[in-house]
């Protein structure tokens, strides 16, 4: 089975670039490949509590990320200075994460076959 890590480093709203990765995502892990996603930068925000994107006129991609385990996507992972330089805690993220430092990251990205960047 192909390891695929999807890495998100836009915000979340504004341009395509977080609702194309979710849907390859989704659409990759429907094909039998092991996906795992990676938030980093302002992407980040992407896994906030509470937000209605639907207000600013963007359409709600981010309710989808409750799908995951549906697709069998276990494997979340959120850079750790990212969120420090964004002032956020692991509490406010919507799903669960696993909160990964830049060795750790480097190393999850080390032993995927393929990654993809949003």
């Amino acid at each position: 089975m192909k390891k695929l890590c999807i890495v998100f480093k836009q915000a979340p709203h504004g341009t395509a670039h977080g609702r194309e990765g979710l849907d390859f995502a989704l659409l990759s892990a429907s094909f039998e490949q092991e996906v795992s996603l990676l938030f980093t930068g302002e992407a980040v925000l992407t896994l906030l509590k509470n937000q209605d994107p639907e207000s600013i006129g963007c359409k709600d991609y981010i309710s989808t990320l409750g799908a995951l385990p549906l697709y069998d996507i276990d494997t979340v992972l959120v850079c750790q200075d990212s969120l420090l330089e964004l002032g956020l805690s692991h509490e406010e993220l919507r799903i669960s994460t696993l909160v990964a430092t830049s060795d750790e990251v480097a190393e999850h990205l080390n032993q995927v076959d393929e990654v993809m960047v949003f």
